[in-house]
This record gives C-alpha cells, structure tokens and sequence, in this order.
C-alpha cells in the first residue's frame, strides 16, 4: 500500500496533494507565552499576567488546554462529530488522537495493529461554575444520583501543603465546584487567562478568578448551556461563547455572547443563522484571531467582528468551505471540497491559511483525496494531523513550510505515538503531546507497561525537514511526559505525577534541543499527587513560573461529591 509522494501545495491553489498523514493529536500542549516558533498552537501576544500567559495556539501562561493522558477518571463521551463526516465513533488508535473516553472497540484492534509504514512520503498510525454563594447557578429536574457514603471534603491548599518538601512548589490556591449540575455532570470551558484572571465557563454561568489566590472577582449567569467555545481569548481579554438556543435538550448551539474576561461584563450577543437543513449546529469549532471569532461547523464557517459582533463574512465563493480554524496569531483553516453539503463520501480536503477578518485564502495545501484534516499541532511551522477511514483509524502527520508547501513527515520507525485532544468534532487545536519550533517536532509515544507494570512512555524529537527521530528521552517510571510547547529553544513537557504513592508529584519539566537529562522548571508536590491525578480531562497551563491544571469535565455520583469536586488547582511560589 505505497503512496505516491505528496506535491508541493504552494501559495495559492495548485492543483495535486501533498500532505503526509501523522499520528494522532497529543494530549498536552500549551504554549506559555507567544513565541515565533509555536507548537500546536501560535496564540498572539497578549499582556504578561501573573502565569505569563499569551494568547498562543500553544497554551500561555498555563498553556492550552489538555487532558487526562491516561488512567485518569473518564465522564460519559458525547456524540462524535467530526465537521464534514459523521463516524459512528471516535478515532483513538494506537497512535493516540482523540480523548480517552468513549473509545471504541475498533481502537483496540488497531492498536493490536500497530503502526504501519505505508511508502514513500506518508506514514500512518493505525488503529487508532460557580455562582457567588456557592449555589447552584441553575436547577434541573433528573434522576436521583446513586447513594453513597458521606464524602469527606477534599483537602484545600494548606492541607495539599503540609507534606510539601525542598524544591517543589507549594499550592497555591484549590478552587471547588459548588454547582449542582444535571445528571452526568457538564464539560468546563478555558481556562482563559488574562492579566490577572483566570476565567472559565460551565453550564450555564461563566466566572472569573484571581490567578494569585483564586478569588472570585465576577460570576455571570447565562440563559443556557454553554455548548462551545475558542481554545484561546482575544489579546484585549475578551472572548465569545457558544449558547445553546434554549434549555431543552439537544437545542442547537447557535447563540454568540461575548464577555469581557476582565471585568466579567457580557457583551453583545448574535444568533447564527443556518443556511440550510445540512447546516448542522451541533458540533461547532470556535477559534479567535485578533478581533475576529469564527464559528465553524460541518457546512460553512461564520465570522464575526469582537468589538462590536458585526458579521464579517459567511459562505466564501465556490464549493470549498471552512469548517474550522486555529486561534492566535495565524488562522489555519480545515477546509471541505465536497460538491454538495449532503454528500456522504468524504470529499476532497484543504488546508489554508486564512486572512480571519476578509475570509480571503493566503495559501492552500491540498491534501490526498480521502483523507481529512483532524487537528493542528502547530500552526508556525504547520504540523498537520490527518485521517482517513471510516472510524478514523488511519493516522498520518503532514509538515508544512510557512508557505504552505509540503516539506515532511515523521518517520515514526518502530514506535507508537499518542497525542490528546479535545472531544472530536470540538476545536482543532487543541492537544497535548506535540509542540514544534522551525526545525524540530517532538511527539510523545503511546505509554506502555514498564517493568514494574505501570504506564510510562518517552518524547522523541524529529528533524522537520527530513522527518528523521534525532533522539529519544524516557519519562522517569510510572509516569508519562506531554510536549507543550519550545520556549527560549527548549521544548517544555508536562510530567504526570505517578497513579501511586511515590516521591515525585509530576510537575513542568524541560528539554534542550539535544534531549539529555530531564530538567525540572516547577515541581509539583507529591502530597498533591492525588488531588491532579482526581481532575477529569485536566487542562495545563504553564508560565512565568506557575502553572494551572484545570478540570475540563466535571460529574461525580452524589450532588455532595459533585459539590466538593476540586477543578481548578495553581501551582507556584
């Protein structure tokens, strides 16, 4: 099964594809500050805040968001939704894309396949808040949650803090749930940091908290669930959500409201209008680019202005269509050719660089027919995660010159690697486990059982402009490492702390550009081991010296445990 090597998609639209397939999305990479050479994700500058956070696609001062690698706590999966096809589940392989949860047993076949080389210039991975009082923000009617014993409160940060030893960082702040939420729990939006806020949406209220103690500066009660919202905010501190039309459900997510992250003020609000019964609200991509929010789904991609909601562009000229962009500083759009929104087979896919405010394409990159764009990895350079098959199960990275054109792919070897993202069919940039600068990609393996039976793995580093591995460094026993993104030349990983009692809490760790020795930036505390490994589908976020993990589903089996969930827990000095 050799495939012909893929062309040169320069600037503007040529004709051919060129693009290899990669391995699925990582699970953890958030950038810290903007940096040229972004990972998955080059979020503009933003104002340095307490975490040093920028809006990069790569998470700033706590990074972008990312989830539980593995063994973590999984809530029930939503419906798959990939824009432009409809899989009847999820793709995770044994090369790792999509969440943990709600995997398939497809995956597990594939992951008994392993990786396959597939000829010349592709390879593929095969198989696979809050309100003030504490109170609920809103009530709903639902069956009873299964008894269970009292739960005794989870600790807070000077609990967390008294087996703190030499070199790790303290707690810095806990923050807990407090809401009653409807009966399997709901997802958690961001965090998104600005200046000195740390800010998130859930159910149906948004808040914002101090990023030096997790104080509470501002809550805002919504008319409806929250259904979808960009990776990263605007550089002013702003951001537009995604409200579903009423509170029934399986109401369509198609009501904008705009906050101010800052002040906690809501904004204006907009109603996408649907152009047709295939113009699905269901499964909605929403990044922010400047002043512009786009939300894209399966047929078309609107966009609107921040400032003042003024629509700036919707169904663009010809059969090609956005159904996602990137947040930051560039937009790079999955783009669909099918002739017709009804047409089950996959159509011809696209990546483009897009000007957000125009709509206008800046270059194009056509890739091979029947596959189709999964994610971005990183947007300077483009690391591009494809899929083909009709649960997703074939797994290729294509890498990108700033222009566009085709210049390689990893040749993964004998390894297997993973990458987490979001729920599929949400943002396309949001994963963990890859990041890239100009000239190298570093890619965490697929954990496997070590000698002591636990769950470990290793990052390699590969050369963009050959796709050859330069070197490969093991994650300490029992625990696995997650590329976020390079910073000052190093590429920066979260480290899990172990799934049993141990010496080592995980924590933020450091690799030069010749791998070596893992270098230490911020030590969590082992006492506060267990209280992250607790968090669902954990967010990371990294910078200026602290970092945040953040729950990003929150559910438990009793309204008291459901109440007490920790979500939010700050890490510095």
């Amino acid at each position: 099964m050799s495939q012909p090597p893929p062309q040169q998609g320069g600037p503007g639209e040529r004709e051919g594809f060129g693009a290899p397939f990669e391995p699925q999305p990582g699970v953890y990479g958030a950038p810290v500050a903007p940096q040229p050479q972004q990972g998955p994700y080059g979020q503009s500058p933003q104002p340095q805040g307490p975490y040093g956070q920028s809006p990069q696609p790569q998470p700033g001062p706590y990074g972008q968001p990312s989830r539980p690698p593995y063994g973590y706590p999984q809530p029930p999966t939503a419906p798959y939704g990939h824009p432009g096809t409809a899989p009847s589940s999820p793709p995770d392989g044994p090369g790792g894309g999509g969440r943990s949860r709600g995997r398939v047993a497809a995956l597990v076949a594939a992951v008994l396949a392993g990786v396959l080389v597939i000829g010349t210039g592709v390879w593929f991975a095969v198989g696979g808040d809050d309100a003030d009082d504490g109170k609920p923000v809103a009530k709903e009617s639902r069956a009873p949650k299964k008894p269970g014993p009292r739960v005794t409160p989870a600790a807070g940060a000077d609990e967390l803090n008294k087996g703190r030893k030499d070199g790790e960082a303290k707690v810095r702040w806990v923050e807990k749930n407090g809401v009653d939420l409807p009966q399997g729990g709901a997802r958690a939006y961001g965090p998104w940091i600005t200046g000195d806020i740390v800010a998130k949406a859930m159910y149906r209220t948004a808040s914002g908290h101090s990023a030096e103690d997790g104080t509470r500066k501002w809550s805002l009660r919504l008319p409806a669930d929250v259904c979808a919202a960009p990776t990263l905010p605007s550089p002013d501190g702003k951001v537009v959500i995604g409200l579903r039309a009423d509170t029934s459900d399986g109401a369509p997510c198609d009501r904008l409201q705009m906050i101010d992250l800052t002040t906690g003020r809501a904004g204006w609000t907009a109603t996408v209008e649907r152009t047709g019964m295939q113009d699905g609200l269901s499964h909605i991509v929403m990044a922010i680019n400047g002043d512009v929010v786009t939300v894209g789904r399966t047929t078309l991609t609107d966009a609107y202005r921040i400032s003042d909601g003024k629509h700036l562009w919707g169904t663009l000229p010809g059969t090609c269509q956005p159904y996602g962009l990137t947040s930051g500083d560039i937009a790079l759009a999955a783009v669909d050719c099918r002739k017709r929104p009804s047409d089950d087979d996959v159509g011809d896919e696209e990546v483009r660089r897009i000007d957000p405010a125009t709509g206008r394409t800046v270059w194009t990159y056509k890739v091979k027919k029947g596959w189709k764009v999964d994610r971005f990895y990183s947007v300077d350079p483009p690391v591009v995660s494809l899929r083909q098959g009709e649960l997703n199960e074939k797994w290729a990275i294509a890498l990108l010159n700033p222009d566009g054109t085709y210049r390689s792919q990893p040749v993964p070897g004998k390894e297997n690697f993973e990458v987490e993202c979001g729920e599929p069919g949400e943002n396309l940039d949001d994963c963990i486990g890859a990041a890239a600068d100009s000239d190298t990609l570093y890619l965490a393996t697929k954990p496997a059982a070590g000698t002591d039976g636990e769950l470990t793995n290793s990052v390699v580093a590969f050369d963009l402009s050959t796709g050859k591995a330069k070197w490969k460094v093991p994650a300490p026993p029992a625990q696995t490492l997650h590329p976020m993104r390079v910073e000052n030349g190093q590429v920066l990983l979260y480290l899990t702390p172990p799934p049993v009692k141990a010496e080592n809490g995980g924590g933020i760790m450091a690799l030069g550009p010749q791998g070596g020795a893992l270098r230490p930036v911020l030590r969590h505390p082992a006492s506060a081991a267990s209280a992250v490994t607790g968090l669902f589908e954990p967010t990371v976020r990294f910078g200026g010296g602290r970092s945040l993990i953040s729950s990003g589903y929150i559910t438990a089996e009793t309204d008291e445990e459901e109440t007490d969930l920790r979500t939010m827990i700050a890490f510095g000095d």
